[in-house]
């Protein structure tokens, strides 16, 4: 087939064929060339090899230092524009699933409006096309016998890292699948000995160096080729970013499990700072010393982990590794360290309720935190252990864990832990949180127990539910007190109408027969009550609509991207962290903050003059 010819790939406003109709859009929509906060802007085509419109192709352009890039989607006829703060020597990169990307480099002054038009391309080998699919395709091709073989493997496997991008998925021998995974416990991965041999097995053939063959859908839409997302890299390759959260005054605040840090990004300026947590008389590691953490990604004690901000401007964190509470002054940089205490283990999700009251999960001790920070009372409850087993791992777990932080390194509590002939089933594992807008009560989500409970914040009672689907993860509530719940074990989203106690399941669409999801984090839209969620096998971020009952696919720009919790800003984007661990096996080999704006292109459209596209 000829590849149709296509306009000059580069050309500035005065260069356009059609220059005079450029100017007058510009000037009837009462726009100057470009704003002092807008430097380069682009306009132009994005087609496929064959020279059709690329419907929801990615057209990305990155400042000329390379940590700043800014991207939209093409709409249905090819069309593209977008606005940037950047300008000197930029690269302008298109991508789509299915096909190479392309990109070519502009020389931009200020206030310039460049016209690329641009094409995909084919790919040079399977090989290639293989290693640009998303881990959801290479994790499809692993041979399972059952199910049940399968679900510890995305359990447990899948939750720090994206499992199947290529630093994961090198070939190795079952020797060496089985060393890899005996690392993985040292972080807390809880197997069978039965498991990690069927597991290792699974991994040696099915990460055998071959290429993998799919088709990507991340379905392009009219809503879709109105959204622009914005990338920050923030950090290093050996940074942890767990959490990303937005304060009051609208910057990104995200915390940096592995190198206790806080790193602040203001999106006006894109100022980067990090803040160092205060040091504490605890080993590397923490009370967790005695577990194999990575040399050189876990360098502190404290392990900063979740994020919520009281009415007073502080900023209150989770210390998952030394078991502490901490609170941030943005104004004064000022932290002051709080010990949960009551043998707590592992302060996960932090969220605060309308009386300023500080809620957490403690997640290893099977605890919920309860903290007043005007009276600094420090309240601790013990969650039920549904089950005897679990019971024995509540009792046990601390001291064990005590008991191993003699021979660092050395995961001595595993050893001696019964999950290695029960499984990970033996903890509850109360993992995420949330305050019902409706009558002020606390929520919570059982990882490992399949359950939601409700905690009545006067009385302390404590009420639980079984969800339809496994492993309720990260949950957040609706304006309307309606509590969502991604499940990650099982692919789907849950919605639980609290005034009811009625569940209602949708399972998330794969990008291709038998490819499953795994979503990690929500939040809802209380003026929209679209729900948002993270898609961690698949490079993407959905939108579920409540409305419609539908999921919207954004793609993401990089690869390997890892989202945890997501926050709204005031100006309408949604943003997250890219926290794979470890940073290096990221597409740009460290984190970033991600934020996406869901009206944005419509907003370059409308500044530079340009008409909406096509629905």
């Amino acid at each position: 087939m000829t590849q149709k010819t296509i306009e000059s790939p580069i050309m500035t406003l005065h260069s356009l064929s059609r220059p005079l109709a450029s100017l007058a859009l510009l000037a009837c929509a009462g726009v100057a060339m470009v704003g002092p906060a807008h430097a380069a802007s682009f306009t132009g085509s994005a087609t496929t090899p064959d020279g059709k419109p690329a419907f929801g192709a990615m057209v990305t352009v990155f400042n000329e230092a390379g940590n700043r890039r800014e991207t939209v989607y093409a709409a249905a006829d090819g069309s593209y524009t977008i606005r940037t703060p950047f300008e000197g020597k930029l690269n302008v990169r298109v991508r789509m699933a299915n096909f190479d990307d392309n990109r070519v480099t502009v020389q931009s002054a200020m206030n310039q409006l460049n016209r690329v038009d641009i094409s995909l391309k084919r790919f040079a080998s399977e090989s290639a096309s293989s290693d640009a699919l998303a881990a959801s395709a290479h994790n499809a091709k692993l041979p399972w016998k059952s199910l049940d073989d399968r679900a510890p493997f995305i359990s447990q496997c899948n939750y720090c890292h994206q499992m199947g991008n290529a630093t994961t998925r090198i070939p190795r021998s079952h020797e060496n699948w089985i060393q890899t995974i005996n690392k993985m416990e040292g972080m807390l991965a809880m197997l069978t000995a039965g498991e990690v041999k069927t597991i290792a097995g699974v991994l040696t053939k099915g990460f055998d160096g071959q290429p993998v063959k799919a088709t990507h859908n991340y379905g392009p839409s009219a809503e879709l080729s109105r959204a622009k997302v914005e990338e920050w890299l923030v950090g290093d390759a050996l940074s942890f970013i767990h959490d990303l959260d937005v304060a009051e005054d609208q910057k990104l605040y995200g915390t940096d499990e592995g190198h206790d840090l806080i790193w602040v990004l203001d999106r006006q300026t894109g100022k980067i700072d990090k803040y160092p947590l205060p040091k504490i008389n605890l080993p590397r590691g923490g009370k967790f010393s005695g577990m194999n953490l990575p040399i050189g990604i876990f360098t502190g004690n404290h392990g900063p982990h979740s994020m919520a901000q009281t009415k007073d401007g502080r900023i209150w964190i989770t210390n998952a590794l030394s078991s502490t509470i901490m609170s941030f002054d943005p104004v004064t940089k000022v932290f002051k360290t709080y010990p949960v205490g009551n043998d707590a283990l592992y302060p996960h999700t932090i969220r605060v309720d309308k009386d300023d009251i500080v809620w957490f999960t403690i997640v290893a001790s099977n605890q919920i935190g309860r903290f007043d920070p005007k009276t600094e009372k420090m309240t601790v409850t013990g969650l039920p252990s549904n089950g005897f087993f679990r019971w024995v791992s509540d009792m046990l777990f601390p001291t064990l864990l005590h008991i191993s932080s003699w021979f660092p390194e050395k995961t001595l509590l595993l050893d001696f832990s019964h999950h290695k002939f029960l499984g990970y089933n033996v903890l509850a594992f109360p993992y995420g949180i949330d305050v019902n807008p409706v009558d002020g009560s606390i929520w919570y989500a059982k990882l490992y127990a399949n359950k939601i409970g409700r905690i009545d914040p006067a009385t302390m009672a404590i009420t639980e539910f079984d969800t339809p689907m496994k492993g309720p993860r990260r949950p957040r509530f609706d304006a309307k007190g309606v509590l969502w719940i991604p499940s990650f074990d099982e692919g789907g989203l849950m919605r639980f109408d609290t005034a009811s106690k009625a569940f209602e399941s949708w399972k998330i669409p794969g990008l291709a027969d038998k490819e499953y999801e795994v979503p990690y984090a929500l939040n809802v839209d209380r003026a929209s009550g679209d729900v948002w969620v993270t898609a961690n096998n698949t490079d993407r971020v959905l939108r579920f609509s409540q409305a419609t009952k539908t999921f919207q696919s954004y793609p993401s720009p990089t690869r390997v991207t890892v989202l945890r919790d997501m926050s709204f800003t005031k100006d309408g984007r949604v943003c997250s962290s890219s926290s794979n661990l470890p940073a290096y096996a990221i597409e740009d080999r460290v984190p970033s903050f991600i934020c996406i704006d869901p009206q944005g292109a419509d907003k370059d459209r409308a500044a530079l003059g340009a008409t909406k596209p096509a629905s």
